[in-house]
């Protein structure tokens, strides 16, 4: 994508998709982050709420299909060629998810797709605003799930 192109940073959507005390991941096969370990997720469609992106996004990307439940963070991602140009700009809203059937099979955009606990999140991810955010939603997990409406 070239800057010229850019007129406003774009929705993104990540999904944490819980199985237990796993969690979802994908090793991407588009840039930005071409072979780095992520959330499914890509961008929201005109017309489509962030839930819907969500359960889209991992059903394609995984073959799982998944129910979001809420909103738990989000993210910038900035990236700039090695002359500082700008290449994308894209606003991650990351959704929770609980998982309501299939097993992960890498599709559409993803190279990869398998469960990690958070100690293998650590060792896969390698940008560090995911890993903050998976930190976020382990701590968060461990206490119980929270619902959309606080509970």
């Amino acid at each position: 994508m070239s800057v010229a192109l850019l007129t406003h940073p774009r929705v993104g959507v990540g999904c944490l998709v819980w199985k237990q005390a796993r969690v979802l991941l994908i090793r991407r096969g588009k840039p930005p982050g071409h072979g780095e370990w992520s959330l499914p997720g890509g961008s929201q469609e005109l017309g489509e709420t962030l839930f819907q992106a969500a359960e889209r996004e991992v059903l394609e990307e995984t073959g799982v299909t998944a129910r979001a439940r809420s909103i738990l963070t989000a993210v910038d991602n900035i990236v700039h060629d090695a002359a500082g140009a700008l290449l994308f700009h894209y606003t991650i809203v990351d959704v929770e998810a609980d998982w309501q059937a299939g097993e992960p099979v890498a599709g559409d955009d993803a190279l990869d797709a398998r469960w990690a606990g958070l100690e293998e999140c650590e060792a896969l991810v390698s940008w560090e605003p995911l890993k903050q955010v998976l930190r976020m939603a382990f701590a968060r997990h461990a206490d119980g799930p929270v619902l959309a409406d606080g509970r």
